[in-house]
């Protein structure tokens, strides 16, 4: 499974429409009978539907030439949505601005606007509270490799 998920990012990323655009995750799951590919891919500016549907149909035209799949399948290709994680520094770039509810490794949770990314960690501004004392607001950095997961929080304001 793992050669034939590999193949198929290859091609994801073959097919994407320019630098701009980026792989997430391929995930292929049994489903049934049949199989289903879920491809998720990002851009700097947001992906569309058309997008989407241009990867999906190239990609299958792919695994069927190339006869990569004997068993019947499914491929949905969209773009993560908030509520999941990231997958690299290039989707904390995009989400500069953003409040983030990170969890770190060692068990803690930190919810921070996110100010800027680098290439080993990320800066967030977060509210500090101290018993009897009004909350104050500082900057903390977090390596990528302290992270276990870092989503978006949405605002209803």
């Amino acid at each position: 499974m793992s050669d034939l998920r590999s193949l198929i990012e290859e091609m994801v990323t073959r097919h994407l429409p320019d630098d701009s655009h980026f792989l997430v995750e391929v995930k292929i799951s049994p489903k049934g009978d049949q199989s289903l590919l879920n491809i998720l891919i990002d851009a700097d500016q947001g992906v569309t539907i058309e997008t989407c549907a241009k990867i999906s149909r190239a990609v299958s035209n792919e695994i069927e030439e190339k006869n990569l799949i004997d068993n019947a399948y499914r491929i949905e290709v969209s773009s993560p949505g908030v509520d999941f994680p990231f997958s690299g520094s290039r989707q904390y770039m995009k989400n500069i601005g953003r409040e983030l509810k990170v969890f770190l490794e060692d068990g803690k949770e930190i919810k921070g606007k996110l100010l800027s990314v680098g290439e080993k960690e990320f800066t967030l501004q977060v509210k500090k509270k101290e018993k009897g004392k009004k909350a104050t607001e500082e900057e903390a950095s977090y390596a990528f490799e302290d992270v276990k997961k870092s989503i978006v929080q949405v605002s209803f304001k």
